[in-house]
């Protein structure tokens, strides 16, 4: 098998499962985020309340990230997962409950909304054990050598997954119903939990099991914020999602200003992700190793770009286009990024270092959602995203300046270095 060969991954078995239980659970959590963004504003018609939507999942995410990080360097993975996906479907059965018709005509919005958000704040702490439990779990499944192409697959099935689930979830509110839209997501979540049982259980590569809670968080920190390769990439990608995410108000844009309906709210939101999953199939056979650097930093630049663009426009396929575009220049961000994690951390920290990367990334998402509801509900609609390219670019700007290392950064020799 040679490493350059771009089906590197793909020779191995359990990593086509794990790929497929991915798509599942990326699908049924894209999926179930849209729906829930589309009920609960068609509920309260309040942009605000799309940002606490958010902040419900970014609390335990955040609380919980580091804890759950030195968990997963402690526990066996592959049992660690089934749990975290027995979890989500609880979840999902709840809010399959709660748009129950009668349900819904027996109490009142507020305690309606109050029961999903209730739902959302215990989905951020599956959450916070979800990624850093799958970080973990494809250094175990292929050999070091051809992780990076393993990275690139995985971070291409969570952007197929996440082109399909809010594509599917725009057109199934439409045809079937929030109800029933629910009830495909729990479906989807049992299929990722019966797919993962073909996975056998990994070994523990932590040396140091069961190692004080503290001194293992602070070993975990202080890797990231030695590396500047990993601080630098996981800082950029923050700032520039915290301020530059409209993902959150696609509902207002879709419902009152593009007037496009919950079918035109499902190709707004899976436009991005169309974007960034060509960019990733590209990348499969052109690796952005080189130059990563100036890759990273032109790529969250052209980011800002799309979302001033997106904000501005009120022709629906312009629209459309500044988020596809958006996608695809994230992709790059997303593939040099999760790169970088992969080779540069040791097998015994991964959990703790992706969970930090949850912090700064993933969960900068919801803070970023937070965001641009509150911004929205104080400037407007437009404004908020507008204001939030240009910060955007803003940040590229300053990194630029006060970071030439991060500039000459290159992945190259790492890469060599791993194919040895």
């Amino acid at each position: 098998m040679s490493v350059n060969d771009p089906y590197a991954a793909l020779r191995f078995k359990e990593f086509n499962i794990f790929l497929l239980v991915r798509f599942a659970m990326v699908f049924a959590w894209s999926m179930q985020f849209i729906v829930i963004e589309w009920q609960v504003y068609s509920m309260t018609k309040d942009p605000l309340s799309l940002g606490i939507i958010g902040l419900m999942e970014v609390i335990p995410a955040v609380g919980m990230a580091l804890f759950a990080g030195h968990i997963v360097d402690q526990k066996e993975k592959r049992n660690l997962l089934i749990k975290c996906i027995f979890g989500f479907s609880v979840i999902s059965f709840g809010l399959f409950m709660l748009s129950l018709p009668s349900v819904l005509a027996t109490y009142e919005t507020k305690t309606i909304l109050y029961g999903i958000y209730v739902l959302v704040f215990f989905g951020g702490l599956v959450r916070a054990f979800l990624g850093p439990t799958i970080f973990s779990l494809i250094a175990l499944i292929v050999p070091k050598k051809i992780y990076p192409n393993a990275a690139t697959w995985s971070s291409t099935t969570w952007q197929m997954a996440s082109v399909l689930g809010p594509a599917l979830a725009g057109f199934s509110i439409s045809i079937i119903g929030v109800h029933w839209s629910m009830c495909v997501i729990f479906g989807f979540s049992l299929l990722a939990l019966t797919a993962l049982f073909n996975i056998s259980k990994k070994p523990i590569l932590n040396p140091k099991i069961g190692e004080p809670v503290f001194q293992s968080l602070r070993e975990g920190l202080t890797f990231v914020f030695k590396t500047r390769a990993v601080l630098g990439a996981l800082t950029l990608d923050m700032i520039a999602v915290l301020f530059g995410g409209a993902v959150a108000l696609l509902p207002i844009f879709a419902q009152d200003i593009l007037h496009v309906g919950s079918e035109g709210f499902g190709v707004l939101r899976a436009a991005p992700a169309v974007g960034a999953a060509i960019t990733m199939l590209g990348s499969t056979r052109f690796p952005l190793h080189k130059n990563a650097g100036k890759k990273l930093l032109f790529a969250v630049f052209g980011f800002g770009v799309c979302m001033i663009v997106f904000g501005l426009s009120t022709y629906f396929w312009l629209s459309v286009a500044a988020l596809f575009l958006s996608g695809a220049v994230d992709g790059v961000s997303m593939i040099i990024r999760q790169t970088i994690l992969q080779l540069k951390t040791p097998d015994n920290m991964r959990g703790r270092v992706a969970s930090v990367n949850s912090m700064f990334v993933g969960s900068s998402n919801e803070l970023g959602a937070f965001e641009s509801g509150l911004t929205a509900k104080l400037m407007g609609t437009v404004t908020a995203v507008v204001f939030g390219g240009t910060m955007t670019l803003i940040t590229v700007g300053i990194t630029a300046f006060v970071s030439p290392g991060f500039r000459k950064l290159d992945l190259q020799k790492d890469v060599e270095d791993h194919e040895k």
